[in-house]
């Protein structure tokens, strides 16, 4: 029995080191956070590019409702995440986005660009990958409301608001943990982050937009010749909110996303082009999405 028992830590200890010296290459998945950061004096620049077409919405009861056959809503994204690594176990990241809002709504057509939110983190690695044990990292996040979010034109039917669904021009500071765990030819990753807006003035009302909850869980799947797939979830729950001290009942964004993808890369790029596509939700458009990101490190 001592033999047996030896045996299996011994087979245990041996799988757990080989998922420890197996370290893939990739993008990363497009929604879900990874444990892992970046070397220490290491820039990663990510650059995304979303084009997003709705095809309709859900309602504050999670009833879907299709556009209507003339109408049209699209958006092009250009997104800009970059990291640095200030120690073995510290980063600091940023991101911003530039977007393109087009509509049509019966006889009248709109379009407008400009800044959206953007994004300050900091992430801390807790505990490192041995064995069977994930890598732990801890996540701090500030949503900074650099988008537009009052003072819409009529004429524009919406496509000049800039701010996120969650609750445009809050400031939102954020914390939560992330895991990734390599089983070869396997890397899952998961995330759960919640956010606590801030009071904000819009269009001259008060607003306390709803705490909100992020879950992400992704795997990759790693094919020979620098190939992987990848798919991944994301559930997004959000509190009612407060206007001038009265709460809104059903005024929080709901939403349910699931991501396919496929990547290719060496050691000089990454890339990864996904979809998205929002299932369920309420009080959120429903969207479906293309996505074009590669990593560049410096």
């Amino acid at each position: 029995m001592r033999i047996f028992i030896s045996g299996v830590l011994c087979l245990l200890a041996t799988v757990g080191y080989a998922q420890e010296d197996w370290n893939p290459i990739s993008a990363g998945p497009i929604i879900t956070w990874t444990a892992p950061l970046c070397e220490k004096g290491k820039w990663i620049v990510q650059p995304f590019l979303f084009y997003n077409h709705t095809r309709g919405s859900f309602n504050q009861d999670g009833h879907y409702r299709p556009l209507a056959a003339r109408d049209r809503k699209e958006q092009v994204q250009e997104m800009l995440f970059a990291q640095y690594g200030l120690t073995e176990k510290w980063e600091i990241d940023a991101q911003t986005v530039v977007q393109q809002n087009w509509a049509k709504r019966g006889d009248v057509k709109a379009h407008a660009n400009g800044l959206g939110d953007s994004f300050l983190f900091g992430r801390y690695c807790g505990i490192e990958e041995k064995d069977w044990r994930p890598q732990v990292t801890a996540l701090f996040q500030l949503k900074i409301p650099t988008g537009k979010y009052q003072h819409a034109d009529p004429g524009k039917i919406g496509t000049d608001l800039m701010g996120a669904g969650t609750g445009g021009g809050s400031w939102d500071p954020g914390f939560g943990v992330i895991l990734s765990k390599k089983i070869k030819p396997v890397w899952l990753h998961a995330d759960l982050i919640y956010n606590v807006p801030q009071k904000v003035r819009v269009d001259g009302v008060k607003i306390i937009y709803g705490q909100y909850l992020n879950l992400d869980v992704g795997a990759e799947y790693f094919l020979p010749r620098g190939f992987n797939l990848m798919l991944e979830a994301n559930g997004l729950l959000q509190q009612d909110k407060k206007e001038a001290g009265e709460t809104i009942g059903s005024g929080g964004v709901d939403s349910l996303i699931l991501a396919p993808g496929v990547g290719w890369s060496n050691d000089k790029v990454q890339t990864l082009i996904g979809y998205l596509r929002v299932l369920a939700g309420a009080n959120t458009d429903a969207n479906d999405s293309l996505v074009l990101t590669s990593l560049f490190t410096f």
